[in-house]
């Protein structure tokens, strides 16, 4: 594989970040949108991004954006302003590749930086890919919502899974 750069995405990069979003939708695996979305509709979305507090990075080889990672606000109230919710999606020819680890590792890293103290990814309970990523970064179960997302007539469970990175920046034994 060529070399991975990483970066702050720009808005012209909204294509490729929604057509790799898109991608996940019919695999009922990383979100729980049920139909594709559309440019348009997540422009609100980026802007609500800056680099320097709530980033959105792409993943990039040779030049195409193969993955990207977001941080969002956490329930939306003053109190929770240091504690970060994490989003990573990977082009379907790149999953597997460690695309998602180094985008992963880098916000880790980083988070202390943008001013977080905690992080969070809600993750449906039958992803065990990313549910083996996230536990190699060192995150643990703090929350299960049973059956609260229908896919197909299936029901499924959201498990939320948090880090302290201010306690524990020098436990980082990643195993994935």
């Amino acid at each position: 594989m060529s070399e991975l750069n990483i970066r702050d995405a720009i808005e012209s990069d909204l294509p490729a970040i929604v057509a790799i979003y898109n991608a996940a939708i019919p695999g009922r695996m990383a979100t729980g949108d049920l139909a594709a979305v559309d440019v348009e509709n997540r422009l609100f979305w980026f802007h609500q991004h800056t680099a320097d507090r709530y980033p959105v990075w792409v993943a990039e080889i040779d030049g195409w954006v193969v993955g990207w990672l977001s941080f969002q606000p956490f329930y939306g109230r003053a109190a929770y302003s240091r504690t970060a919710e994490l989003s990573v999606y990977i082009a379907p020819d790149h999953q597997g590749c460690g695309v998602g680890r180094q985008l992963l590792g880098l916000a880790v890293e980083r988070c202390s930086s943008l001013g977080f103290k905690t992080l969070l990814a809600f993750i449906f309970g039958h992803n065990e890919p990313s549910l083996r990523l996230f536990k190699g970064f060192n995150f643990e179960e703090w929350g299960l919502f049973p059956r609260v997302a229908e896919l197909d007539g299936v029901e499924r469970d959201l498990v939320i899974f948090g880090r302290r990175v201010d306690e524990d920046e020098d436990r980082l034994d990643v195993e994935v």
